[in-house]
Protein backbone atom coordinates (compact mmCIF):
# COMPACT_ATOMS: atom_id res chain seq x y z
CA UNK A 1 0.00 0.00 0.00
CA UNK A 2 1.17 3.30 -0.87
CA UNK A 3 -0.69 6.98 -0.35
CA UNK A 4 -2.69 5.70 2.84
CA UNK A 5 -3.81 8.84 4.20
CA UNK A 6 -3.66 8.60 7.94
CA UNK A 7 -6.06 9.49 10.66
CA UNK A 8 -6.71 12.70 12.38
CA UNK A 9 -3.86 12.72 15.18
CA UNK A 10 -2.27 11.97 17.41
CA UNK A 11 -1.22 8.33 16.41
CA UNK A 12 2.13 6.82 16.35
CA UNK A 13 4.49 6.71 13.11
CA UNK A 14 7.15 4.03 12.91
CA UNK A 15 9.47 5.17 10.14
CA UNK A 16 12.01 2.36 8.67
CA UNK A 17 14.60 3.46 6.18
CA UNK A 18 17.12 1.08 5.07
CA UNK A 19 19.26 0.43 1.93
CA UNK A 20 18.39 -3.12 0.75
CA UNK A 21 21.17 -5.20 -1.16
CA UNK A 22 20.90 -6.06 -4.67
CA UNK A 23 19.95 -10.13 -4.31
CA UNK A 24 16.79 -11.68 -3.08
CA UNK A 25 14.81 -9.28 -4.40
CA UNK A 26 11.79 -12.04 -5.20
CA UNK A 27 12.68 -13.75 -1.78
CA UNK A 28 12.24 -10.58 0.11
CA UNK A 29 9.01 -9.11 -2.28
CA UNK A 30 7.52 -11.96 -1.05
CA UNK A 31 8.10 -11.87 2.37
CA UNK A 32 7.02 -7.49 1.99
CA UNK A 33 3.84 -8.57 0.62
CA UNK A 34 3.19 -11.08 3.57
CA UNK A 35 4.34 -8.71 5.93
CA UNK A 36 1.95 -6.20 5.10
CA UNK A 37 -1.20 -8.62 4.84
CA UNK A 38 -0.42 -9.59 8.73
CA UNK A 39 0.41 -6.15 9.44
CA UNK A 40 -3.06 -4.63 8.41
CA UNK A 41 -4.46 -7.23 10.20
CA UNK A 42 -3.45 -6.40 13.18
CA UNK A 43 -4.96 -4.36 16.19
CA UNK A 44 -4.10 -0.32 16.21
CA UNK A 45 -3.06 -0.59 12.21
CA UNK A 46 -3.69 2.02 10.66
CA UNK A 47 -1.89 2.21 7.10
CA UNK A 48 1.59 2.30 5.39
CA UNK A 49 3.36 4.41 3.40
CA UNK A 50 6.35 3.26 1.35
CA UNK A 51 8.78 4.07 -1.68
CA UNK A 52 11.71 3.08 -2.50
CA UNK A 53 14.41 4.31 -5.20
CA UNK A 54 16.72 2.59 -7.88
CA UNK A 55 19.67 2.84 -5.68
CA UNK A 56 18.14 0.98 -3.40
CA UNK A 57 16.98 3.08 -0.38
CA UNK A 58 13.96 2.61 0.71
CA UNK A 59 11.34 4.63 3.16
CA UNK A 60 8.43 2.86 4.97
CA UNK A 61 5.98 4.40 7.35
CA UNK A 62 3.57 2.62 9.37
CA UNK A 63 1.19 4.20 11.25
CA UNK A 64 -0.17 3.14 14.58
CA UNK A 65 -3.04 3.47 17.25
CA UNK A 66 -0.83 3.99 20.01
CA UNK A 67 2.73 2.57 21.35
CA UNK A 68 1.45 -1.08 22.41
CA UNK A 69 0.13 -1.32 18.93
CA UNK A 70 3.79 -1.10 17.78
CA UNK A 71 5.61 -3.04 20.76
CA UNK A 72 3.01 -6.10 19.48
CA UNK A 73 3.86 -5.72 15.81
CA UNK A 74 7.25 -5.92 16.62
CA UNK A 75 7.11 -8.73 19.04
CA UNK A 76 4.63 -10.89 16.76
CA UNK A 77 5.70 -14.22 16.21
CA UNK A 78 5.40 -13.91 12.38
CA UNK A 79 7.01 -10.77 12.39
CA UNK A 80 10.40 -11.95 13.96
CA UNK A 81 12.26 -14.22 11.67
CA UNK A 82 11.67 -11.92 8.96
CA UNK A 83 13.62 -9.04 11.17
CA UNK A 84 15.89 -11.74 11.57
CA UNK A 85 16.20 -12.20 7.82
CA UNK A 86 16.54 -8.57 6.79
CA UNK A 87 19.33 -7.99 9.57
CA UNK A 88 21.23 -11.39 7.86
CA UNK A 89 20.09 -10.95 4.21
CA UNK A 90 18.03 -7.97 3.08
CA UNK A 91 19.76 -4.91 4.08
CA UNK A 92 23.08 -3.25 4.35
CA UNK A 93 21.47 -0.86 6.59
CA UNK A 94 18.50 0.42 8.35
CA UNK A 95 16.75 2.26 11.07
CA UNK A 96 13.57 2.77 12.92
CA UNK A 97 12.39 5.49 14.09
CA UNK A 98 8.96 5.80 16.29
CA UNK A 99 7.44 9.16 17.05
CA UNK A 100 4.08 10.05 18.38
CA UNK A 101 2.48 12.60 15.77
CA UNK A 102 0.67 15.38 17.36
CA UNK A 103 0.15 17.30 14.23
CA UNK A 104 -0.87 16.47 10.28
CA UNK A 105 -1.32 18.68 7.12
CA UNK A 106 -2.54 17.52 4.36
CA UNK A 107 -2.95 19.19 0.43
CA UNK A 108 -5.55 19.53 -0.54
Amino acid sequence: MSGTTPPEPPYVAVIFTSLRRPDHDEEYAVAAARMLELAAGQPGFLGVDTARGADRFGITVSYWRDEESVRAWRRHAAHLPVQRAGRERWYERFAVHVARVERSYRFP
